[in-house]
C-alpha cells in the first residue's frame, strides 16, 4: 500500500493498528505547516527548533486524540492542536522570561523563617552527593516509575532509538546503527518526547 496516496484519516486508522510507518507519513505531510506555524512566534529563551518540536507534539496529540465520529477533518483538528501547543510553550515562556525580581531569594535567607532555626537555604541546597539518602532513594523510585512509564508506552524501535540517544549518540549515529534514515530517527524522537509529555 502506498501511504502517501492514503487520507489522513486512514493512516491514523493504520497506525493506531500498529503500523508505525504510518504516523511518520503524516509527520512528513505537516512537518511544513508545523514549520510555518512555529516561525510565526517567538519563544523566548529557546530557538525555532525547540517551537517545532513543540509543533510536532502538537501534531502527535492530534493523531492520539483524533475522532472522526466527530464532524471536524482532522487537517482542522490537527491545526488546532498544534495552535494549542506552541501557544502554551510561548506562554509558559514568556511567563518565566518576564517574571519579576522580587520573587527571587537570597541563599543566605533563613530556611525555615516561622521556626527558630538558623538553618540558611545556602546549608540545605547541596550538591546531589550530599543529599539525604532518602531523599536519594525517593527521586530514584520516581524517576525508575516515570522510565517505566514511558518505556511501556513505546513501540520497540523507540525503546532501541532512545537507549541509544541517552548513551549520547547523534541523530545520524542512531540511523546508522539502526540501517534507518536520520529522518525516521528524527520522527522516533518526536514521537518518544510527545509520549514522555504526556505521562503526568
Amino acid at each position: 500500500m502506498d501511504f502517501n496516496k492514503c487520507s489522513d484519516e486512514t493512516l491514523i486508522d493504520i497506525y493506531r493498528k500498529g503500523d508505525e510507518a504510518a504516523i511518520e507519513v503524516l509527520f512528513e505531510r505537516y512537518k511544513d505547516i508545523v514549520r510555518k506555524k512555529a516561525k510565526a512566534m517567538y519563544l523566548a529563551g529557546g530557538d525555532s527548533d525547540d517551537l517545532i518540536q513543540e509543533g510536532m507534539i502538537g501534531l502527535y496529540k492530534a493523531v492520539r486524540d483524533y475522532d472522526d465520529t466527530k464532524e471536524a477533518a482532522f487537517k482542522t483538528f490537527a491545526s488546532m492542536c498544534i495552535n494549542r501547543q506552541l501557544i502554551n510553550a510561548v506562554t509558559v515562556s514568556n511567563r518565566k522570561k518576564n517574571m519579576p525580581l522580587n520573587t527571587y531569594v537570597s541563599f543566605d535567607m533563613p530556611a525555615y523563617p516561622d521556626e527558630d532555626n538558623e538553618t540558611r537555604l545556602v546549608d540545605i541546597l547541596k550538591p546531589e552527593s550530599e543529599q539525604n539518602p532518602e531523599k536519594l532513594f525517593i527521586d530514584r523510585e520516581y524517576s525508575d516509575s516515570f522510565k517505566k512509564k514511558l518505556f511501556d508506552r513505546l513501540s520497540s524501535f523507540e525503546k532501541q532509538v532512545l537507549q541509544l540517544y541517552m548513551e549520547d549518540n547523534d541523530y545520524r549515529q542512531i540511523a546508522m546503527l539502526l540501517g534507518k534514515t536520520p529522518k525516521s530517527i528524527d520522527n522516533a524522537i518526536q514521537r518518544i518526547r510527545a509520549k514522555a509529555n504526556s505521562i503526568s
